[in-house]
């Protein structure tokens, strides 16, 4: 079962972490999804701060929709 996350900062300590992201835009909204050793974490937020999230991420990241 995914663990949400509800801060950015929760959210930016736990992408060092991620083995996968992957960002789900639905129109101005998106949700990235972090793959963990452990868990399965979503955020949901902007489009505009979800792609700046990741941006400097050294795990893969997979755009969807």
């Amino acid at each position: 079962m995914p663990k949400e996350i509800k801060t950015k900062e929760q959210f930016e300590k736990l992408i060092e972490s991620a083995t996968e992201v992957r960002v789900v835009h639905n129109g101005d909204n998106a949700k990235v999804k972090l793959r963990t050793k452990s868990a399965l974490y979503t955020f949901k937020t902007t489009s505009e701060e979800a792609d700046s999230l990741v941006k400097g991420t050294k795990a893969p990241v997979v755009e969807i929709g």
